[in-house]
């Protein structure tokens, strides 16, 4: 089976998978199969731009981590209310940067949000 991946999906999961290696060690298949599909293409000309999306996905780990760990109880509402507004801008920056690479490497494919605050 040959199934075709978005580019700038393959690497959204990518920075998302080596995040999560480098903090669990527990998705090494996973982390592997998105640098080899990764290591297939010629990317030298979004070195920059994959940096600064990791950096993106490693601040939203960063903010969901005690939410995810059900450790929610830690923070007043008021503090999970403002990491879910920074956690949604984050992900507006993310989705911009995605359809920035997306049109340096001349892929058609774009993250579309209708009504949404990533629109420019």
């Amino acid at each position: 089976m040959n199934i075709v991946f978005p580019i700038i999906e393959l690497i959204d999961r990518l920075a998302i998978a080596e995040i999560k290696f480098e903090k669990t060690q527990l998705n090494s298949e996973e982390y592997q199969w998105y640098q080899a599909q990764f290591n297939k293409l010629q990317m030298q000309d979004i070195q920059v731009e994959y940096q600064n999306l990791k950096n993106i996905h490693l601040q939203i780990w960063n903010l969901e981590s005690d939410l995810k760990s059900g450790l929610e109880h830690k923070h007043s509402l008021a503090e999970i209310g403002r990491r879910a507004i920074e956690i949604r801008n984050w992900n507006n920056q993310r989705i911009k940067l995605k359809n920035s690479i997306a049109e340096k490497l001349n892929c058609n494919v774009r993250e579309i949000k209708s009504d949404h605050l990533s629109e420019e």
